[in-house]
């Protein structure tokens, strides 16, 4: 063997495992890939005190809970607004009203499976501050972070593969 394809074969193995350990880095696993901790959002949706709505209801405040939104099919859900993803019909879709946000500030409204969310507020869509998640987190799919104003608050839900998801809405520490 020449000492070019003696070197050749020496770097092969050296740049698959520093592909490796790159990609690894890039794409963390677990509940280690969320940009922020979850250890609250993960308690509160993991809760046995949850709080069970159907799609539609109105609550008079934030909860102090996480919730579980029974959903209907997307072509049965009557939105409020048109979300700003497309409505796939095969998924469920489903809104809760929350007559009275008491507190202004940045909220992180957590999802425990996949799923889009709109927030609403004085008939605007409220654009995210932040978003991040992980496919392989237990309890956790993915947070968003809003800025609410007090007020009236529609927290629209679509695009999720169940009847039923849960979610946490909890102030950012």
């Amino acid at each position: 063997m020449s000492i070019a394809r003696a070197r050749q074969a020496a770097i092969i193995p050296i740049l698959l495992t520093l592909s490796s350990t790159i990609a690894m880095a890039a794409e963390p696993s677990g509940c280690a890939a969320f940009k922020w901790p979850i250890d609250r959002e993960r308690a509160s949706l993991t809760a046995s005190d949850r709080m069970l709505l159907t799609s539609g209801q109105t609550l008079d405040t934030l909860p102090t809970r996480s919730i579980v939104v029974s959903l209907k099919p997307s072509a049965e859900a009557a939105l409020p607004k048109s979300p700003e993803r497309g409505i796939a019909p095969e998924r469920f879709a489903g809104f809760i009203r929350i007559k009275q946000v008491g507190n202004a500030g940045i909220y992180t409204v957590a999802l425990a499976a996949a799923g889009w969310i709109d927030a609403v507020q004085g008939d605007q869509m409220l654009k995210p501050s932040g978003f991040s998640g992980a496919t392989d987190c237990d309890a956790v799919r993915k947070l968003v972070r809003y800025e609410f104003t007090a007020g009236e608050l529609l927290l629209q839900i679509s695009g999720v593969s169940t009847e039923t998801i849960a979610l946490a809405i909890l102030p950012v520490e």
